[in-house]
């Protein structure tokens, strides 16, 4: 027997393929959206009802709610270079999107949305970890895109009632995440620059710091959002490892290379330093004691655990 409804939005991204993967084998009756912008067909689970469309469009989606009790609103153009050359669009996805699924799941009368947010919004501050109750400081389109949808789903709890949920990730990772082309991550870039044999390619000094989480971390994380009983309303949470690495470490892992054989490497051109890139926080470190507290969520996987199981499957 099949559990209630539930939707989630960029069904044949990254996280959000991995997320129905989970609801399918929990038996939940699932319905899955995407447009194919930087999902793959190959992602989808063929065991849902799934739908080629543009959160965009409220009139083609606003039907798709029908009977949900539950929407996971993964989708989004992510990445911060891309929204500085293209601004617009990632607005109109990420801030308008997220209004319109806001507003189908408000007319269907869903009962909560767990919507995925961004650690990037903090920006640069000037106390680690990162806590939920900071003042956010985005430096990025992207990253006040993804601040603009959290404030939208407050609003939406004090306005009408919706419950929502905000998951702000930390540099999720593991397997389907993109690789190659502007919306690729660090990890993804690594292991296929390694697995063609190329250097691996850092931007800037390599000592910027980063909180890794794997995908599977996260995934519990959004079924914790969903099946918790007390009422939400605009909450946010960290997502996050609660360590975090440069990424000359983290290149360094994924050579294999002992830290004090760091030097040869780089005359060896196993590695090769890019100018820095625009609007890249320092730092990101999450506080994650909210999250164990209210959601009973902690990260089962280590990043060296999590970059061995990523081995495992190339």
């Amino acid at each position: 027997m099949r559990k209630k409804k539930v939707l989630v939005t960029g069904a044949a991204g990254f996280i959000g393929s991995h997320l129905v993967d989970e609801l399918v084998r929990l038996k939940y009756d699932v319905v899955g959206l995407d447009n194919f912008a930087t999902g793959k067909k190959e992602n989808l689970n063929r065991q849902i009802k799934f739908y080629r469309v543009d959160i965009t469009q409220l009139a083609r989606i606003k039907k798709l709610f029908k009977e949900v009790n539950t929407v996971f609103h993964t989708a989004a153009l992510a990445r911060i270079q891309p929204s500085i050359r293209d601004p617009q669009q990632t607005f109109e996805t990420n801030a308008l999107g997220t209004l319109n699924v806001l507003l189908a799941a408000r007319a269907a009368g869903v009962r909560r949305v767990v919507y995925s947010a961004s650690s990037s919004i903090y920006g640069d501050q000037s106390k680690l970890p990162l806590t939920e109750e900071m003042v956010p400081h985005p430096k990025s389109m992207y990253a006040l895109s993804k601040l603009i949808g959290e404030e939208m789903c407050r609003i939406f709890s004090q306005l009408y009632g919706l419950e929502t949920v905000a998951l702000r990730y930390f540099n999720v990772y593991g397997p389907r995440q993109i690789t190659q082309g502007a919306y690729s991550t660090v990890i993804g870039i690594f292991l296929d620059q390694l697995a063609k044999g190329q250097p691996l390619t850092i931007t800037g000094t390599g000592l910027i710091r980063r909180d890794f989480t794997y995908i599977t971390d996260v995934v519990a994380a959004n079924m914790k959002a969903m099946q918790v009983k007390r009422a939400f309303h605009g909450e946010v949470f960290n997502i996050g490892s609660g360590h975090n690495y440069n990424i000359n470490e983290v290149a360094a892992m994924i050579l294999r290379i002992p830290p004090r054989h760091w030097r040869t490497a780089t005359k060896q051109g196993r590695v090769t330093y890019l100018p820095p890139r625009p609007a890249e926080s320092k730092v990101t470190l999450a506080d994650i004691a909210k999250a164990k507290k209210l959601l009973g969520w902690r990260p089962e996987v280590t990043f060296e655990q999590g970059l061995k199981e990523l081995f495992s499957q190339t």
